[in-house]
């Protein structure tokens, strides 16, 4: 368990009830950010809505931001959680679209908080930085696993396995902003999922 930071900076080691409130205020906080975005939150309504003293908050955080990055950290590991191209499963193709399914439901959990965190993402540059560094082992994992496959001689040697991982996570995790966040026509869920998985299956070659 991580301790907590009082505004000087100084490190506290949290108690079991501590631990408690810090995952109150962590709740609290996401549902809040949730309701009035990123810019309009105050640590008084994260407070409020968590049902602890303000002064209490910066027992566990510095600020309105330090908790935001918990949350989108705790996010990004949820989002992160499945490999593009795990190394385990039925067949390399029945993988592809088993993942999407899965990152399809992780988005579909986490759309409104996606929603504020392309929000953040314009301007705040840390998050940036833990962004990039989470995407990085999505695709990093995938990139590996297509580098196996290559040597197996199931994926062509020609097709470079990091900028493939790369370009095939932005393809799906961009979709499904646009499906997601954006509000495209839900009623047609299932066709853009089809599609995503014949795109990925074919642009790696894979046997159907």
């Amino acid at each position: 368990m991580r301790s907590g930071d009082d505004p000087g900076g100084q490190q506290a080691p949290l108690t079991e009830r501590g631990a408690r409130t810090r995952e109150r205020v962590i709740a609290a906080a996401r549902e809040v950010f949730e309701e009035r975005g990123f810019l309009e939150t105050r640590v008084a309504h994260i407070t409020r809505h968590a049902k602890v003293a303000y002064g209490s908050f910066y027992t566990y955080f510095p600020s309105k931001e330090a908790v935001f990055l918990e949350v989108a950290d705790r996010l990004f590991e949820d989002m992160t959680d499945h490999d593009l191209v795990p190394a385990t499963g039925p067949s390399p193709a029945a993988r592809v679209r088993r993942t999407n399914r899965a990152y399809y439901e992780a988005y579909r959990r986490n759309a409104k908080m996606m929603a504020i965190i392309e929000q953040v993402a314009t301007f705040n540059e840390e998050f940036q930085e833990m962004r990039r560094k989470h995407r990085a082992v999505s695709w990093g994992r995938s990139a590996k696993a297509i580098a196996r496959w290559q040597k197996a001689g199931i994926v062509p040697s020609d097709i470079d396995p990091e900028m493939a991982a790369r370009a095939l996570t932005a393809m799906v995790d961009h979709s499904l902003y646009l499906w997601l966040v954006q509000g495209d026509d839900d009623s047609h869920t299932e066709r853009l999922l089809d599609t995503l998985d014949a795109l990925s299956v074919r642009a790696l070659g894979l046997p159907t």
